[in-house]
């Protein structure tokens, strides 16, 4: 999704390019772990606009230890949030690409970072318009709290705990920068 994000001061950097790697290859493993019965009906699913960019590496890494090829879509869920009219800022929507079936799939949803709960029900009221997974498994690089629904990723790579004041933002090196995530505190309005 592409919504402006609010600026801030830099707090902490919570992983760099070593840790984000090992948590990716983590959940790849912990993937394969749950889903053994079902592994060649597995599909990865990125939420736009980082989810998507994740989902590609862990794809790779289910490649490099299993030997299999799992299909990889990034979905945009801009229109299926609860608050799209209740943001200020310029809204941009992202093209979906599910060039797959996903009914009857073991559908790994990958985000970057889960907080409130909202993107990853919009996510899964959009996936639902392509078609009914047997499952939705969610996989997300960082888990920061304050849950509004009641919505649990299946894979964290780490649990950040942030106050409502603070943010996390992901880089990744496909988008022109190194990987981290770090914490900022929104600026005073």
């Amino acid at each position: 999704m592409s919504i402006t994000v609010s600026t801030g001061r830099e707090k902490a950097q919570v992983m760099n390019v070593e840790e984000i790697r090992r948590a990716l290859l983590r959940i790849a493993h912990e993937i394969l772990e749950h889903n053994h019965k079902h592994i060649n009906d597995l599909v990865l699913v990125g939420v736009k606009s980082r989810g998507d960019i994740l989902a590609h590496r862990i794809a790779e890494n289910l490649e490099r230890i299993e030997q299999i090829e799992v299909d990889v879509g990034a979905i945009d869920v801009t229109l299926y949030r609860d608050d799209i009219n209740l943001h200020e800022t310029q809204i941009q929507v992202n093209t979906t690409d599910i060039p797959f079936d996903i009914t009857d799939k073991r559908v790994i949803l990958v985000d970057e970072v889960l907080y409130t709960g909202r993107t990853v029900r919009a996510a899964m009221d959009a996936l639902m318009d392509f078609g009914r997974p047997a499952a939705i498994q969610l996989a997300t690089l960082i888990d920061r709290g304050h849950r509004e629904l009641p919505i649990a990723s299946d894979y964290v790579g780490k649990n950040v705990p942030t106050s409502r004041k603070e943010f996390v933002r992901v880089r990744l090196s496909e988008e022109g920068g190194v990987d981290s995530a770090i914490i900022y505190e929104r600026e005073s309005e």
